[in-house]
């Protein structure tokens, strides 16, 4: 399954013994004809975040700036214990299409919102997205490991839509659309995926699981190249942990796919390095691929220690999203490189290795 992984995979980092001899008139063969116009600098918005999220952010644009990546950043404060996302924000991501974002602290009960939820909402952000693939380099103890985790985003138990009946009694409204199924089978097919499977409890929630399985079962006839699963989803926990390198694609309820994809993600290497992304059809927020809301804690924010590795995969993502793929290939194949290589560590990668020690080491492998 390693065969369609992204780009970080398919690089060949080592270098000839021997130096060879360009021939004397060379050619160049056209891969990419852009549009006039298209090498414009993109505005993107930013929000540190958190805890670890300015150190992980500011690993970022270091290595933005060494590429001379086509982007520049508009950058707001944003804290998880703010009553909303400030209207500047919105208007912000919604003028620039492409957000990149650290996390935001989650305060636990208390009836306040979650600022991650509150954008994904407002801008309708339906779809994540979390790539939890094996790095070469990278020790785990599962092997051709590529899932893809799509889960649906803004409706389901997320949604935020509960409230108190009776004292004591809580009520949550669940349902799903079948825009996310549609999305799911989208990106198999445009990304030679062949399998998909569907994440649910449709043994025990047959009403709302049920429309979920309905709205996959009719997209898949669609899709008549691409192999169709279901799994139970406290059977899916439990095939994940014994035999990951099965699932390909996975779509899900909102509930069911943030379990799955930090399970995923930790067997594959760690949330650490899981890049991803929220979408919809008109906005695009990307940030660390699992436990987005993951902060970290105080003792990896004083020893500067935090993973960056997670955060500039995701901003590979953003660049192929807004168009720029070479800039993208340099980017993961210079973290792959200081992946394998086992120059730069950090917690997740067995070692103690500052952050701006890894954004050095990513920034030499770009040269």
């Amino acid at each position: 399954m390693a065969r369609r992984s992204v780009p970080i995979l398919r690089h060949l980092l080592t270098k000839p013994t021997t130096p060879t001899l360009a021939p004397a008139n060379p050619t160049r063969s056209v891969t990419y004809m852009p549009r006039p116009g298209d090498g414009t600098p993109r505005a993107v918005t930013l929000i540190p975040g958190d805890g670890i999220g300015p150190l992980v952010t500011n690993a970022v644009e270091q290595v933005m700036d060494a590429m001379h990546a086509p982007v520049y950043f508009e950058t707001f404060e944003v804290h998880g214990d703010m009553p909303k996302v400030p209207d500047e924000v919105i208007e912000s991501i919604k003028k620039n299409k492409v957000c990149l974002k650290g996390g935001l602290a989650t305060p636990m009960g208390g009836g306040v919102s979650s600022l991650n939820l509150q954008l994904r909402k407002e801008l309708d952000l339906y779809a994540s997205l979390v790539n939890c693939v094996n790095l070469p380099g990278l020790v785990t103890k599962h092997e051709n490991v590529d899932i893809v985790v799509i889960r649906e985003n803004t409706e389901g138990e997320y949604s935020g839509l509960e409230h108190e009946v009776v004292p004591g009694v809580v009520e949550s409204l669940k349902f799903c659309s079948e825009r996310i199924a549609k999305y799911a089978f989208e990106y198999a097919y445009l990304n030679n995926r062949k399998k998909v499977t569907a994440v649910h409890k449709a043994n025990i929630m047959k009403l709302g699981d049920g429309l979920f399985l309905e709205s996959c079962r009719e997209v898949a006839t669609k899709y008549p190249g691409i192999d169709y699963k279901e799994i139970i989803v406290d059977n899916c926990c439990m095939q994940l942990v014994s035999k990951p390198e099965q699932f390909d694609v996975m779509v899900t309820p909102n509930l069911y796919g943030n379990l799955v994809a930090n399970t995923a993600a930790g067997i594959a290497g760690g949330t650490g390095v899981m890049p991803g992304g929220n979408v919809g059809a008109d906005h695009a927020i990307f940030e660390q691929g699992a436990s987005a809301g993951n902060v970290g804690n105080q003792k990896i924010l004083d020893k500067k220690k935090a993973n960056p590795v997670a955060l500039l995969l995701s901003s590979a993502m953003m660049l192929r999203h807004l168009q720029f793929p070479s800039f993208a290939d340099r980017l993961e194949t210079a973290v792959a490189r200081v992946i394998l290589e086992g120059k730069c560590r950090t917690k997740d990668l067995g070692g103690q290795s500052t952050t701006q020690e890894v954004v050095d080491g990513v920034i030499a492998a770009l040269e």
